[in-house]
């Protein structure tokens, strides 16, 4: 939403003894971000920003050209194992078709951005413009948006009132269709299937043997799009009541409105891709906001004591309304909502949110040397019911600058700041998504029923949600101690600290029991997590003969978390995470005591049988046969609860989606008006679910296969460890939830290289200009990995399954978008 070249500052609360005073919107951590403001007593001042970058896909995923493919196919038709080919009997000859290189293409971004600012004696001024038009590298996908921002800040009253206000407009448009079906045909689709084919009443190349439509087709055949409008006002009045004692009204609106539309036209892109009639799905949201807050402030220094109190009071309501409609059989080439009504169907939503809090702060300081800061806040939402709606959150936090002290003084020198502190905080939480009414039951109508002879369809209602009605705050008890240290007149600096978190009453999904008659979760507080790790940042600035100045900075923070109770369905409750293809009942993530979040619950593997000897042996202790539908070349699985079958009831924990650690790394420095900056980021520990490779791999999908089942166990090839291939799953688990598919997710990446050059100023003066810098920069130039997928940076969830509860999805790759490498150039001009 903010313009990157807007920003000044950006602020990270970690802790919960600072981020207490702004409640439950500080339950993830807080970042502050101020915007660029104008100076008093300046002239006008007009910075411009203008750059172009090339985009492309650093990496692409091996899979068979057109005669690998045709050979492998071949060979398993031949073999008797129902292997469907494209290539009939005579054999494919040549590359084929490439589909990355069909759909993910060199991509270009434009962007601009203009900054005029100054100030009077009384005020001062900034106002900004921007534009970006951004293509994506996948075929048919953009993005343009429009940024507009002003802020001003005036005094009156000899600097006893001041007023002020900020104000952000962002218009935004896109177009491009990423889904599954994209993703997945690009590197599914038959390399021996032609992008275009005359033969074809549309033109476009089919397959009858993969459920997946020809992705540049299906990219062209739909139209989808959407547009935003974003609006953000925020004004402030201040006024000093008497000395030391400041009253401040702040209140911020929030406006959006966004637009969606797909247009589906007639099109055979082979067997299951076809549309038989055009179909048309448009849908519109508004979302409006307002917050409104009243503090009070006292500050007063006497002598070597200072001190600050506040006290505050705001309210909050959100309101959401949604519109949408479709038809599945439209006229064609008349794209609007009419033809057949009887496929018609259309739905609103209106909900509604409230929060109000109180709350206050204490700080005190003696000659900086102890401190010590206290807050509560109050908070009340209406996402909850009756008697639970309010929650109270205490902080307390005390600091001791020893380089303070009188004994210090002979390390004076030396220090120049070494403070110890430490915090308790307790902050509450109440997201779980657009749910805005997690406490109502839902009564439904539309079950058959029996009466007598006649069956009634569609009219018996019954109760297709039930929720608790005693539902309310999830709450995060911190406990931090920390060291800052300064020396050599600041030029090192380090940062450690160290925390306990224990989140109590946590919001989860818990199934409903098999006698409630209904499918589904309902929300509860159901749960307690414990996170304990480590925070240490080190930062060195220095220079060589006052020519060369530069920096290095590094972070590290590990986190290790636990279940530590799930307080419903009994001593062996677990929650069963997300299913990526269906196969093995229970879910590939697991939510239970003891473990860590959403662990991996996997069938453990041990290579693969080289002989029927070694399968004939692979039985229990009381000579049971452990698999005994396998065959040479088959993988081996462990029995882990020793039972003598291979089962669901051999998945365990066999690794974790969060990193033990994780890690930063800040290079840069300038000579002679030339600069440079590297950021280095990284993860270690974490394991991905690779489930482009289970697709690839498993035989569970028709279409293109890896490249690496080239080597898989044949008579004549047994020298390997790749299984034997199959499409065929018997009882031999190939197709179930199993850690063949898990990876290691570390990595290290170089995010951003810039390299700038700054114009000299005997130049800038002749041309009248203040600053010139001319820079080029790469995002994402390398990254070193053992995952085999496009990127291991899956984000937060690595899935987009249009649900809140990505904690159960962290670590699945569900086709990740690849992550581009991008060329920059581009000029900074200060007049």
């Amino acid at each position: 939403m903010v313009d990157p070249n807007d920003i000044t500052s950006i602020e990270v609360l970690k802790d919960a003894a600072s981020a207490a005073i702004y409640g439950s919107r500080a339950a993830g951590g807080v970042i502050l971000i101020t915007t660029k403001s104008g100076r008093k007593d300046t002239p006008t001042k007009l910075d411009i920003n203008l750059f172009t970058g090339i985009s492309h896909n650093p990496k692409k995923l091996n899979v068979f050209n057109g005669e690998e493919y045709s050979r492998f196919a071949r060979y398993y038709k031949l073999a008797g194992d129902g292997f469907g080919a494209e290539t009939g009997a005579v054999p494919f000859v040549g590359e084929g078709t490439d589909w990355q290189d069909v759909m993910l293409n060199t991509a270009m971004t434009y962007k601009a951005n203009a900054t005029i600012s100054g100030g009077s004696k009384t005020g001062a001024y900034s106002a900004s413009i921007s534009y970006l038009n951004k293509e994506g590298i996948l075929r048919n996908t953009d993005h343009e948006s429009y940024n507009i921002r002003l802020k001003s800040d005036y005094s009156f009253l000899n600097n006893r009132l001041t007023i002020g206000q900020s104000m952000i407009v962002r218009l935004a448009q896109g177009k491009g269709n990423i889904d599954q079906d994209t993703m997945f045909g690009i590197l599914q689709f038959p390399s021996v299937v032609p992008v275009y084919d005359p033969t074809n009443a549309t033109g476009w190349g089919t397959s009858a043997n993969i459920n997946l439509p020809n992705p540049l087709g299906y990219s062209n055949v739909i139209d989808n799009t959407n547009e935003s409008t974003r609006i953000f006002l925020n004004a402030y009045l201040q006024a000093e009541i008497i000395k030391d004692l400041k009253y401040k009204f702040n209140v911020g609106i929030r406006k959006d409105h966004t637009k969606s539309r797909t247009y589906t036209g007639i099109y055979d892109l082979g067997t299951f891709g076809k549309n038989d009639a055009p179909d048309l799905k448009e849908g519109s949201s508004t979302y409006d906001s307002w917050v409104i807050e009243n503090t009070l402030n006292y500050d007063k220094v006497f002598g070597k004591h200072n001190i600050s109190l506040l006290a505050g009071y705001s309210a909050q309501k959100d309101k959401h309304y949604g519109l949408n409609g479709s038809n599945s059989d439209i006229p064609q080439f008349i794209e609007t909502m009419t033809g057949n009504t009887t496929t018609m169907s259309a739905s609103s939503n209106l909900k509604e949110l409230a929060l109000v809090s109180l709350f206050g702060r204490v700080m005190y300081s003696y000659d900086d040397r102890y401190l010590f800061s206290a807050s509560i806040r109050r908070d009340g939402s209406s996402r909850f019911g009756k008697g639970h709606q309010y929650g109270s959150f205490p902080s307390v936090s005390v600091g001791w600058n020893i380089n303070r002290e009188k004994f210090f003084n002979p390390l004076e020198n030396v220090f120049d700041q070494l403070k110890i502190r430490a915090s308790y905080g307790k902050l509450g939480n109440q997201e779980i998504g657009d749910n805005y009414y997690p406490t109502i039951s839902v009564v439904g109508s539309g079950m058959n029923y029996l009466q007598g002879n006649n069956i009634w369809f569609g009219q018996m209602p019954y109760v297709n949600a039930v929720s608790p009605t005693n539902l309310t705050w999830e709450n995060t008890e911190t406990y931090n101690i920390g060291l800052d240290l300064s020396l050599l007149n600041g030029r090192l600096t380090m940062t450690a600290d160290a925390y306990v978190k224990n989140t109590n009453d946590v919001l989860l999904p818990i199934p409903y029991a098999g006698s409630a008659g209904i499918s589904g979760f309902s929300i509860q507080n159901a749960g307690k997590i414990r996170n304990k790790g480590f925070e240490f940042a080190v930062n060195y600035r220095g220079s060589i003969k006052d020519k060369f100045n530069y920096y290095v900075g590094a972070n590290i923070s590990t986190d290790k978390n636990e279940v530590i109770k799930i307080s419903t369905g009994g001593d062996n409750m677990t929650i069963s995470g997300y299913s990526a293809h269906g196969q093995g009942g229970r879910g590939i993530n697991m939510f239970q005591e003891g473990h860590a979040m959403s662990y991996f619950n996997l069938i453990e593997t041990d290579g693969i049988f080289r002989s029927a000897e070694e399968i004939e042996n692979y039985r229990t202790a009381d000579g049971k046969l452990i698999q005994p539908g396998a065959q040479v070349g088959d993988v081996r699985y462990k029995d882990w609860n020793g039972d003598g079958s291979i089962t669901t009831d051999d998945q365990h924990d066999v690794g974790s989606p969060f990193p033990d650690m994780t890690f930063g790394l800040r290079l840069g420095g300038d000579w002679n008006n030339f600069d440079f900056n590297l950021f280095f980021d990284g993860t270690v520990g974490n394991k991905i679910y690779n489930y482009p490779r289970y697709r690839l791999e498993s035989g569970n999908f028709n279409g293109n296969y890896s490249t690496t089942l080239a080597n898989s166990w044949r008579p004549d090839n047994q020298n390997t460890d790749m299984p034997r291939f199959s499409v065929t799953d018997g009882a031999d688990n190939k197709w179930a939830y199993t850690d063949r598919w898990l990876e290691d997710g570390s990595y290290i990446r170089l995010k951003t290289l810039d390299i700038g050059y700054t114009l000299p100023k005997q130049l800038l003066k002749k041309i009248k200009l203040e600053n010139v810098r001319i820079y080029t920069s790469i995002e994402n130039l390398f990254t070193l990995t053992k995952y085999s997928g496009y990127t291991p940076d899956l984000g937060e969830s690595g899935v987009d399954l249009g649900t809140t509860y990505n904690v159960f999805t962290r670590g699945i790759d569900q086709g990740r978008y690849p992550l581009p490498r991008t060329f920059s150039f581009g000029i900074q001009v200060n007049l």
